[in-house]
C-alpha cells in the first residue's frame, strides 16, 4: 500500500529530505515567540514579530511558488532557503541574550517570513512528476505526506519544549535555520527534483486560459478556506471549553486527539480506491467536518469533547488531500506549485479568520452556540459547487484535465500540489 509509494525510485530519499526541512516549520513559530519574549520581556513585541512573520509567510506563498514554477526548484529553492536560514540565524544571534532590541527583531520578522521556502508545495510537485501515471498511487502519496506533516506539527513544538529546558529559546530558532538549510540542499540534490524543470513565462494565448484555471481552482480554494475557518475557531473553542471547566491544560490533549483523528483519516483516505469523483468527495468531507464540529456543541465534558475533536480530525486530512488532488488536476505544469500554494494560503487565511472571528463571540455567546457557528463555514462552502464535467468524468488513469492543458499552455507530465498550514 504505502510501501509502494516509498519504493518509487528516489522517493524515500527525496521525501525524507523534504520532511527534514519541513520540521523547521514545526519548530520555528514557538521558538520565535519564546525567544522574543525572553529577549525583550514584552509580549507586545512578540505579538508584532509573529504577526509580521506570519502575514509575510502566508500572503507571499503564491509568489514564492511562482518562482519555483518559473525557474525550477533547483534554481529557485536554494537561494530562498539559504537566505531564510541566514535571517533566522541572525534573529537567533540578536535574541540570544536578554536586552535585545525589540525594533530590530520586529524589522527582521518581515523579510524572514517573506523568504520562507515552499518545501511542501514543491514536494507535491515532485510527487506528481514521479507518480504522474498512477493517480491512485499519487493519492496515497499525498495522504502519506499529509499524515507526516501532521506528525511534524505535533513533534516540532515538543522538540522545542525539550530544548528550552537546557538551552536559550533562541537555540530553537538557530535549529530551525539549520533544519531548513540542510533539508533543502539535500532535497534539491535528489535526481527526482532534477526532473522538475522551469516553465517559460506565460505570454499571449497562455494568459487567455487562466480564467478557466481560476474557475477550476475555485472549489478547492474556497472549500479549504471554510475548513481553515473551522479549524482556527476550533483551536480557540477547545481552549475556552477547557478553561471553563478549570482544566486549561487539557486543551493540548484535546487538540492532540484532533491531530490523531486527522492522521487516521488521512491514512484511511489514502488506502481506499474511491469511486466518487474528487470534487464530490471534497464537498462531502467538508459537510462531514461541519457535522462533527457541530456535534461538539453537545459535548458534556472534556472526555466527550476529545472524542468529538477526534471525529472532526477524521475529515481534516482527507479534505486537504482531496483539495490538493483537485488542484493538481485543474492546472497544467506551469502553474502546479502555485496551485498547491493557493490552497495552502487559503487554509492559513481561513485559520486566522476563524480564530479572530470566534474570538469576538467567546465570552458573549454560550460555547455550544460558538461551536455551531464555527460549523457553518465548512457547510456553506461545501454546498454551492458543481464539478465541471471535464473533471468529473475521469477514467482509471490520469485526469483528462491533466492531459488537456489550458489553451496555449505548454503540455507537461510534471504535476504538483499541496501544503498545509506549515508549508509556507
Amino acid at each position: 500500500m504505502y510501501a509502494a509509494v516509498l519504493r518509487t525510485p528516489y522517493a524515500l530519499r527525496t521525501f525524507g529530505a523534504a520532511l527534514l526541512g519541513r520540521l523547521s516549520y514545526g519548530t520555528v513559530a514557538l521558538s520565535l515567540m519564546l525567544a522574543v519574549t525572553a529577549a525583550t520581556g514584552s509580549y507586545a513585541v512578540a505579538g508584532a514579530v509573529m504577526a509580521l512573520y506570519g502575514a509575510a509567510s502566508v500572503l507571499l506563498s503564491p509568489l514564492r511558488a511562482l518562482f519555483i514554477d518559473r525557474y525550477g526548484p533547483r534554481r529557485a529553492l536554494p537561494p530562498m532557503a539559504l537566505s531564510y536560514a541566514a535571517l533566522l540565524a541572525l534573529f537567533a544571534v540578536v535574541a540570544w541574550r536578554p536586552g535585545a532590541s525589540g525594533p530590530l527583531l520586529v524589522a527582521l520578522a518581515l523579510p524572514t517570513g517573506a523568504l520562507t521556502p515552499p518545501l511542501g508545495p514543491t514536494m507535491r510537485t515532485v510527487w506528481g512528476r514521479m507518480l504522474a501515471d498512477d493517480r491512485r498511487l499519487l493519492q496515497r502519496a499525498y495522504s502519506l505526506d499529509g499524515v507526516a506533516e501532521e506528525l511534524l506539527l505535533v513533534c516540532g513544538p515538543l522538540l522545542v519544549g525539550v530544548l528550552v529546558l537546557w538551552a536559550p529559546a533562541a537555540f530553537g530558532v538557530a535549529l530551525s535555520a539549520g533544519l531548513v538549510a540542510v533539508g533543502t540542499l539535500v532535497f534539491v540534490a535528489s535526481p527526482a527534483v532534477a526532473g522538475v524543470t522551469a516553465t517559460p513565462r506565460p505570454t499571449g494565448r497562455r494568459r487567455a486560459g487562466r480564467g478557466k484555471v481560476a474557475r477550476r481552482l475555485r472549489q478547492p480554494v474556497v472549500v479549504t478556506l471554510g475548513v481553515g475557518v473551522a479549524l482556527g475557531a476550533a483551536d480557540l473553542l477547545v481552549l475556552a471549553f477547557a478553561e471553563e471547566r478549570g482544566s486549561g491544560g487539557a486543551a493540548a490533549w484535546i487538540l492532540a486527539a484532533l491531530s490523531a483523528g486527522s492522521a487516521v483519516g488521512g491514512l484511511v483516505n489514502g488506502a481506499v480506491d474511491w469511486r466518487a469523483p474528487a470534487r464530490t468527495r471534497l464537498a462531502v468531507l467538508a459537510a462531514g467536518l461541519a457535522a462533527a464540529l457541530g456535534g461538539a456543541a453537545l459535548a458534556p465534558g472534556l472526555g466527550a469533547l476529545a472524542v468529538a475533536a477526534a471525529c472532526v480530525g477524521l475529515f481534516v486530512a482527507p479534505a486537504l488531500t482531496t483539495a490538493y488532488l483537485i488542484a493538481d488536476e485543474s492546472v497544467d505544469a506551469g502553474f502546479r506549485t502555485q496551485a498547491g500554494a493557493w490552497v495552502n494560503t487559503s487554509l492559513n487565511a481561513g485559520c486566522s479568520a476563524g480564530t479572530a472571528g470566534i474570538g469576538l463571540l467567546v465570552g458573549h455567546v454560550p460555547l455550544p452556540l460558538c461551536f455551531a457557528a464555527a460549523a457553518v463555514a465548512p457547510l456553506l462552502v461545501a454546498l454551492p459547487f458543481k464539478a465541471p464535467a471535464a473533471i468529473e468524468q475521469r477514467g482509471p488513469g490520469r485526469s483528462p484535465v491533466a492531459h488537456a492543458p489550458v489553451p496555449g499552455e505548454r503540455q507537461s507530465s510534471s504535476p504538483s500540489s499541496w501544503p498545509s498550514s506549515s508549508d509556507a
